[in-house]
């Protein structure tokens, strides 16, 4: 008999103010994927490119020395959210001209906004959270094949 184990569907995990915590935000990220069956797809690595992106974004703009951001991915088998929570004032906003004149800034959010299906920041009582969404309907039958989730 074949048991279908869901993963978890929430995780979170808080970063230090350090370059390496990015790669290891797209590492958390990644073994998310992995347990849900979208590692390696289009929208994976879609998944993937966003959680580098905010969490730079984090990192450069938004988390005061001394503090951390906290990544947080949630699957409800519909939708894929990720967001980052930081400590720092300021508002993230979509660059209105991207081009080579931007150097190698300004393209984190542009490419947030067009990679996800919906994306948003929001307020918290100290700093804000950037969030952005993907329509990824599982599919059961194919998820209940896969070797990983079955004893």
């Amino acid at each position: 008999m074949n048991e279908t184990i869901q993963p978890d569907p929430l995780r979170r995990k808080f970063f230090r103010r350090e370059r390496r915590s990015v790669p290891a935000a797209r590492k958390f990220a990644y073994d998310f994927l992995v347990d849900w069956g979208f590692a390696g797809s289009e929208r994976g690595d879609d998944v993937l490119l966003c959680v580098s992106e905010l969490a730079t974004n984090a990192l450069v703009h938004g988390v005061p020395p001394g503090r951390q951001f906290l990544l947080f991915l949630r699957y409800d088998g519909q939708v894929l959210r990720v967001a980052v929570h930081d400590s720092g004032p300021g508002e993230p906003f979509v660059a209105e001209h991207v081009g080579e004149e931007a150097g190698e800034g300004g393209r984190g959010l542009f490419l947030v906004a067009a990679l996800s299906d919906k994306w948003g920041v929001g307020a918290r009582e100290l700093g804000k959270v950037v969030w952005c969404d993907w329509d990824l309907p599982i599919d059961a039958e194919a998820f209940s094949r896969s070797p990983s989730r079955s004893r």
